[in-house]
Parts: structure tokens; sequence; C-alpha cells
């Protein structure tokens, strides 16, 4: 198992980053950041609305490319809590208000239109029941150079106490970044919803680090505390 802080300061640009694990004491613990090198991406910053996460644009400017950075990361459904990176958090919704899956919803999508990037879409999905939660990641991402191919991936998890997964959506690079790949690190995860949030914040490159929003739930009673930070409040 893997540092959790170590690891983020390895990464000099991740990009957008899923966190879904087990606190040792059994809360549920979610975390997604966003990152960002163009002044669109940075002018962001996370908002409450109800249960759900928002993402409002904070410049006078028209965003470039406001389909991939304007969205809604966390999405809650009854006994479900949908994280992703991308407009995608609300086909997986809709599918499961039909009655449809996380995998089977997420196969109408692939990897973001941004050449040469082609941003890998990852999302993720917590589901409790009868207070045992149970947890799926997915990346979506080109299979070829010219992005003509998606290769979709699928993880799924059982609860286990003290451990975390995580997904990102780059693995470094400059002009071109290079797209996620393996499977997600398994990291280790505190009981201190505070001590969880800095070291998130504090791991993440202080450069390109734009926003980042935590969440404790308790499996029994779908109650929870939860933290947000943005860098340009």
């Amino acid at each position: 198992m893997t540092e959790l802080y170590s690891l983020l300061r390895t990464q000099k640009y991740s990009g957008r980053g899923i966190i879904l694990g087990t606190t040792p004491k059994g809360k549920i613990a979610i975390a997604y950041f966003i990152m960002g090198r163009s002044a669109s991406s940075r002018a962001r910053k996370f908002a409450r609305r109800g249960d759900d996460l928002v993402i409002n644009y904070t410049s006078d400017r028209d965003p470039e490319h406001a389909e991939l950075i304007i969205y809604s990361p966390i999405r809650v459904l009854g006994n479900r809590i949908i994280v992703t990176n991308g407009d995608q958090t609300d086909t997986v919704y809709d599918a499961l208000v039909l009655g449809g899956s996380f995998e089977s919803a997420l196969k109408t999508r692939c990897f973001e239109p941004d050449p040469p990037h082609f941003t890998a879409r990852i999302s993720g999905l917590v589901t409790v029941n009868e207070g045992v939660p149970s947890f799926e990641l997915s990346v979506l991402k080109a299979a070829d150079p010219e992005g003509k191919t998606c290769a979709r991936q699928f993880f799924c998890y059982e609860k286990q106490e003290g451990v975390a997964h995580y997904i990102h959506t780059y693995m470094g690079g400059n002009e071109v970044l290079r797209t996620y790949s393996g499977e997600p690190h398994e990291v280790d995860i505190p009981d201190d919803i505070e001590v969880f949030t800095q070291l998130i914040w504090t791991g993440i490159d202080d450069d390109n680090k734009v926003a980042l929003y935590v969440r404790f739930v308790d499996p029994i009673t779908m109650e929870y505390t939860d933290r947000l930070i943005n860098k340009n409040e």
C-alpha cells in the first residue's frame, strides 16, 4: 500500500483525481480534486448544491471548452454517490434512475474530445447496502495515439478499512499529457477528515492545484461531514 502524500508529491500534474475508500473506523471517504494549466481551467471553484458538488466559473471571459470544465463532480442518488471528472456524472445518474448500472452507463461514453491529450474520463461510484459500502472505479481512455478507439476499464472493490483507491487523469508530460495507466493506486487513509484534507491539499502541486472536496460519510445513516478548499476563493 502506498503512502498517499508521497504519491501526490511525485506527480507534477495529475490533472483531476478521485479517491474512494473506508477509514480505519469505517467511515466512507470520498475526495475529488481538480488542477489546471490554462487560464480557463484555473478560473474555477467548487460549490455545494444540496448534497451535490458543482463547479462554478469565476472569470468574466467565456471559458474554453466549457462542456469539459463545467460540470457536477458529485451527485447523490439515495444510497449511491457518483463522482466523476466530467458530465458523465449525469450519464451515470440518469442510468441508475432508470435501473441501469455504472458500467452500462459508461459504456455509452468515451474519453474527452481534446486532442492531442484525449483526456481520460475517470469515474467512481459508492453503493451502500445495509450499512456496507462497495466501490467502483472506471477509466475511459484513448486506445490509440489518434484517438480512434476507446479502452474502458472497470474496477470493483469491497470495503477494506483504512484503505482507499486513487485514480487520476494524467501521468505527467509537457506538451502532450500522458494518460493514466495501470490499476488504481491502493493508498492508506486516516480517520481524521482534517488530516486527510490537508494531506491531499499539501500533496498536490501548488502551482497547478485549483480545488479540493472531501466527504466522510456514515454508512449507517448516510450523514456526512465535508471540507471544501478553493485556491482562488
